[in-house]
């Protein structure tokens, strides 16, 4: 699994957080944990593969513009994940 965080610009209240996130989740019908922030200007989501490529041209089909993408592994956590961790 790997955790996606997008700088998305253009974000400017609730309505555009929930239309990113609407993209978010046609592009990437796998993805977890969907959240955007217009204050922060990102969006951020889990995924079993890097979608970054599909998710970036969805939100950028809206209207926004996606300045930057980090694509990271992504370990759960929390207070039973050392215990089960592969």
């Amino acid at each position: 699994m790997v955790k996606i965080v997008m700088n998305v610009e253009g974000m400017h209240c609730g309505m555009c957080e929930a239309h990113v996130n609407e993209a978010v989740r046609k592009a990437a019908p796998d993805a977890q944990k969907v959240t955007s922030s217009a204050s922060k200007g990102k969006t951020e989501f889990c995924a079993e593969e890097d979608c970054s490529k599909a998710v970036k041209a969805a939100i950028e089909a809206l209207g926004y513009e996606v300045r930057g993408v980090e694509v990271s592994p992504y370990e759960k956590k929390g207070f039973f994940a050392k215990l089960f961790k592969k």
